[in-house]
């Protein structure tokens, strides 16, 4: 993109190699998407001590490559200044497009995210009844949808026996019945699990990097595999709290994850097992939204763009989900985004209202309304039953923390065997036989997570067609007081048993799910255990507070869930009682584990993540100083160049330190310049180039023999060993002496790397990595001011995860 005279005069170094080379951009985007990286590693107590090693110490998820939130600001600051600065109609149009594409892009996002959510949702109630039967009117319609026109639908959906005339079960009695609904459950997901294996991918390494294309290796290697992920499996937020955070995981945003991912989460949430649809949802939004905005080169081309808008896609995932625009956008903010600006809460509200407003028009359920457990209590509650809430948070709690922790033991224990191990396929068919054989007995259990909760929360009292459910006939308005049902109440005791241990060996399996709505179906069957006991209110009350207080105890979120409630449920007077059992239930779970299911996934499926609160209090207890972070000298001498007066260093010690960098796999890592003014004889940073950069220029843009973009005659038919590279300073005139050769890199050298005192307090660089997004952060010694060591995230990313589980001597 060229640029005019007054642009010119607010270059910078970084910004000049960004405005001169639009390939330049291009292939960087790429490079950094796909970077190659090795197989992640730990940073053993050897390694630390590591001084005489032909290779400098490695560390954790080296997989893993990062953003450069700074660089990608200024970059996105000169694209915003070169087009400002032009005059005519045609800028003036591109200025205005460029202002509003953000709006643009969201509202699209929106509405194809609505789209999704109707096709899976309309498949899910589908093909989840074709467990008990079928449709005579229409195969491809639901049994909701099929027995429209009766009015003893909950009944007809809770019993064994059909009442509707259009709805054909496949058999008429019990054995067969309950043979066809197992079966039927293991082929979805058998189907669900086989689908996922097809997202098995490999985070590219560092391997078959080379650093120039002579005569020895024209023919490139192909990409040697790293760690591997299933990347449909799972509810998929755990990675997009990774890559909102700042790190990369390609290929995972893809249409292709997106459609089998849609597919995967259709069948599994057929079967009957303890998960959701709404964890996919929110994956399935992102994708949506990482490709649309490809199609606009704002977000495109910066990848700290692209994350503000994956944080607003995120929004309109939970709110075709549960049809709570405003409790997306407060998911979004609360438990995945890193990022989050005022211009990202206003995109997110658009998003999120678009999606609802599409989902309203395309109605998948039938009832024209957003509200999904519509309640209409006509009971009140009380201040005596805020011990009632209380106990339900403090129950919800337990559960919470229980469940990580188990779920945790579980995955390490069960998913060890290397049968499972190898064969995920297996391990989900034996949690859908176990499923089956559990659920199907009770008739609180065998409908769709959704169906029971929607059954659960009923209020007898009312009448209309909830009077004559399953629920309601065992809990008969006409039983004396203190009567008990005890045939009823011990259907209640077993559902929310077997949900809670279905939920702990479920969660982690390699199938797109949710922990969402089971967490909903075991509070609201406790809660409406505890109704039982009482009779002055409803116990479907007690059941919603209930279901919201087993979520926080799991999830750990708060307001937003408070708000998707009320959404849910359309019961705005039981706020309160809400925020009660969510705060207690926060309180309780925190207490016996740290860490939210989304954490503990991350951990589990070792993806990077610095949440700086947790990071900030860790650090603090140790009265740490950055000085800490400085690496070994041998990996300091691995990557520092030292450049002399002339400004220049040959082109066969950069290929070296390339070398070094990529036998360590940290291909986003990079190399700090010194230099020594006398008279004295301290090194003085200079600056920062980072490996993507100096990979495409060693690799591009010195020119090689046998290399088919120059001619023959060409003047550049040089070795690259005879080239001298410019790091630092004024490019010099060039001259005809083969000797004299010169590469100019200045432009692609950060003359202004961020820096931090060793001494200072190790917070202080867990706050800059976390707020300003850093790559890297230079450490300088204090008084002198000599450069003592370079730190990027991975290595703060990994001491804070040793910290915290305890592997750590110093």
């Amino acid at each position: 993109m060229p640029l005019d005279s007054e642009a010119a005069t607010e270059r910078t170094a970084l910004l000049y190699h960004v405005a001169n080379d639009r390939r330049l951009a291009e292939l960087q985007h790429e490079q950094d998407e796909e970077t190659r990286s090795i197989i992640s590693s730990t940073v053993s107590k050897e390694e630390q001590a590591m001084g005489g090693s032909t290779v400098g110490e490695r560390l954790p998820y080296n997989d893993y490559t990062t953003i450069d939130w700074l660089h990608e600001l200024v970059k996105d600051s000169y694209r915003f200044r070169s087009i400002q600065n032009r005059k005519g109609l045609r800028y003036s149009l591109i200025s205005m497009f460029e202002a509003c594409s953000g709006w643009v892009a969201v509202v699209i996002i929106g509405t194809l995210t609505a789209c999704v959510a109707f096709v899976v949702d309309v498949a899910v109630a589908t093909v989840s009844d074709l467990k008990l039967g079928y449709c005579t009117k229409n195969p491809l319609l639901s049994r909701e949808a099929c027995c429209n026109d009766r009015t003893p639908l909950l009944s007809a959906r809770s019993e064994l026996a059909d009442q509707c005339e259009h709805f054909q079960a496949w058999a008429t009695n019990y054995a067969a019945s309950f043979t066809i609904y197992v079966s039927m459950a293991l082929l979805f997901g058998i189907a669900s699990s086989s689908a996922t294996m097809l997202t098995k991918s490999a985070l590219p390494t560092a391997s078959s990097e080379q650093p120039s294309k002579g005569p020895s290796n024209d023919e490139p290697k192909p990409p040697a595999a790293g760690k591997s992920m299933y990347m449909a499996a799972g509810s998929g937020i755990p990675e997009i709290k990774t890559i909102l955070s700042g790190f990369v995981i390609p290929n995972f945003l893809s249409l292709r994850v997106l459609t089998i991912k849609a597919f995967g989460a259709i069948f599994a949430v057929s079967t009957g097992m303890c998960l959701g649809k709404e964890g996919p949802f929110v994956h399935i939004s992102t994708c949506v939204g990482y490709i649309v905005g490809n199609w606009f080169p704002k977000y495109k081309n910066n990848r700290r763009k692209m994350r503000e808008l994956l944080s607003s896609a995120c929004a309109s995932g939970l709110s075709v989900a549960f049809g709570a625009p405003i409790g997306g956008v407060l998911f979004s903010y609360e438990e995945i985004s890193t990022y989050f600006p005022r211009k990202v809460l206003w995109r997110a509200f658009l998003c999120s209202l678009f999606a609802s407003i599409i989902l309203k028009a395309l109605n998948p359920t039938g009832t024209g309304k957003l509200v999904l457990f519509e309640t209409n209590y006509g009971t009140d509650y009380q201040p005596i039953h805020y011990f009632v809430f209380v106990l339900l948070g403090v129950a919800g709690g337990i559960f919470g923390g229980l469940f990580c922790k188990l779920n945790f033991l579980w995955s390490k224990w069960f998913r060890s065997f290397p049968l499972i191990k190898k064969n995920p396929v297996l391990e989900v068919f034996v949690v859908v036989l176990a499923t089956t054989l559990l659920q199907f007995p009770n008739p609180l259990a065998r409908e769709p997570g959704d169906i029971i909760i929607k059954n659960l929360l009923v209020d007898c009292k009312a009448g209309g067609a909830s009077a004559h459910s399953w629920v309601c006939q065992n809990e008969d308005t006409g039983v004396d007081v203190g009567e008990v049902n005890w045939s009823y109440t011990l259907w209640l005791i077993y559902g929310t048993i077997t949900k809670l241990v279905l939920t702990i060996i479920t969660f982690g399996c390699k199938v797109p799910s949710g922990v969402i709505i089971p967490a909903l179906d075991a509070g609201a069957l406790f809660g409406r255990l505890i109704g039982q006991c009482i009779t002055s209110i409803s116990p479907g009350i007690f059941a919603m507070v209930g279901a919201a207080a087993f979520l926080a105890g799991v999830c750990r979120m708060t307001i937003s869930l408070a708000v998707i409630m009320f959404e849910l449920t359309g019961q705005l007077e039981y706020v309160v009682p809400h925020m009660i059992a969510i705060l207690v239930a926060k309180w309780v779970a925190d207490s016996i584990s740290e860490e939210g299911v989304y954490d503990l996934a991350q951990t589990v499926l070792g993806h990077p993540f610095l949440d700086p609160d947790v990071a900030i209090s860790i650090v603090r207890k140790r009265n740490m100083l950055a000085e800490t972070l400085i690496p070994p000298k041998q990996t300091m001498d691995e990557i520092t160049v030292h450049v002399p007066a002339s400004n220049t260093v040959p082109y066969a010690v950069l290929a070296e330190k390339w070398e070094q960098l990529k036998s360590r796999g940290l291909m986003d890592a990079g190399l700090v310049l010194v230099q020594t003014h006398p008279p004295s004889t301290v090194p003085v940073l200079q600056g920062y180039i980072s490996q993507s950069e100096l990979a495409f220029s060693l690799t591009h843009l010195v020119p090689h023999p046998h290399d088919p973009s120059h001619p023959p005659s060409s003047p550049h038919m040089h070795s690259p060993n005879s080239f001298q590279i410019r790091l630092l300073g004024a490019p010099t005139a060039p001259t005809p002496s083969p000797s004299t050769l010169e590469v100019d890199l200045t432009p692609f050298v950060d003359r202004t790397p961020l820096t931090i005192c060793a001494k200072a307090p190790l917070e202080y660089a867990v706050e800059m990595f976390s707020k300003l997004g850093l790559r890297y952060l230079c450490v300088t010694e204090e008084g002198s001011g000599r450069l003592v060591g370079v730190v990027i995230k991975k290595r703060v990313v990994g001491l804070v995860e040793r910290l915290r589980e305890g592997d750590w001597d110093g």
